[in-house]
């Protein structure tokens, strides 16, 4: 574990271990500032290969909404700490108790959003209990398993953590210049030393068994619009993991509020954030019981 964080907090961010039932996790923390009303707590989820970090950029505006941002490394990411080689403590339920733990912790009822890989885990966490969460939204995270051009990249990056070091890993990954699904977000989120520090804090048997839930997850949409949650589904206007027309019948599916950033990508968040704050507060302003 780093005794400093490798991007520095963002502006009225603080960095910090989130202490709960099941272990320290990373966060970066935000809040409007002192004085004004709290409307929310939020619980962000980064993707595969993502981390906190991912959100850094959604902090200010949605603290000027009234929102305390709490964005997470989930288990072995980036500065949470997690075995380096067991695949089973990265099981899909293990990591959706562990959201659950996060909720608790906060000490109150949140609004949960996970992008990508953190949206198929946040998922499974509201299909387990959703008490803890005031509404869920799924942020270019599809219904099942990623395309098959993502299937085979991440098929080929599972291969080289077979073979290969992580920093050895980090190499090829940047020579092929790969897809934000693969090599993570990177506009506007920090400078190369940044992101292979970010890379190399991964635990390996992380990237292995996420990398398998990808490609082989269920379609669990019926099962989640059973649930009594206001559900939202925020998407860029083009996506290589999961097909824009494949997340608006999702949102379809489930009932759900349906945002299109428009030019952005797999990553909104980075891509355009202030549009993607403001659907994210307008949707959460809209839900009752959230102020």
């Amino acid at each position: 574990m780093t005794s400093h964080p490798a991007f520095p907090p963002p502006p009225g961010a603080r960095a910090y271990q989130l202490r709960t039932a099941r272990g320290e996790f990373a966060v970066v923390d935000s809040s409007p500032e002192p004085g004004t009303e709290v409307r929310g707590v939020v619980l962000m989820l980064p993707g595969f290969t993502g981390s906190k970090e991912d959100f850094r950029l959604l902090h200010e505006p949605l603290a000027a909404r009234g929102y305390r941002l709490v964005a997470v490394d989930g288990r072995g990411q980036h500065e949470s700490d997690g075995p380096a080689d067991d695949e089973s403590a990265y099981a899909q339920p293990e990591l959706a108790r562990d959201v659950l733990a996060q909720a608790e912790a906060l000490g109150g009822p949140v609004h949960l959003v996970g992008h990508s890989l953190g949206g198929q885990i946040a998922r499974a966490a509201v299909l387990l209990d959703h008490s803890p969460f005031l509404s869920f939204t799924l942020m270019s995270s599809g219904p099942a398993e990623i395309s098959v051009s993502q299937q085979q990249r991440v098929k080929l990056l599972r291969d080289a953590l077979a073979v290969l070091s992580m920093a050895e890993v980090w190499e090829a990954i940047r020579a092929m210049g790969p897809p934000e699904e693969v090599g993570g977000p990177a506009r506007g989120l920090g400078d190369e030393e940044q992101l292979r520090r970010r890379w190399l804090g991964n635990r390996p048997a992380q990237l292995l068994a996420t990398g398998r839930q990808l490609c082989t997850e269920p379609d669990r949409v019926a099962e989640l619009a059973a649930v009594p949650l206001p559900f939202h589904v925020l998407s860029g206007e083009r996506d290589d993991t999961w097909p824009v027309p494949l997340l608006d019948d999702m949102a379809v599916r489930l009932d759900a509020h349906r945002t299109v950033v428009a030019g952005a990508e797999h990553s909104p968040n980075a891509d355009r954030p202030l549009p993607t704050a403001r659907a994210l507060a307008d949707f959460w302003d809209g839900v009752a019981g959230g102020s």
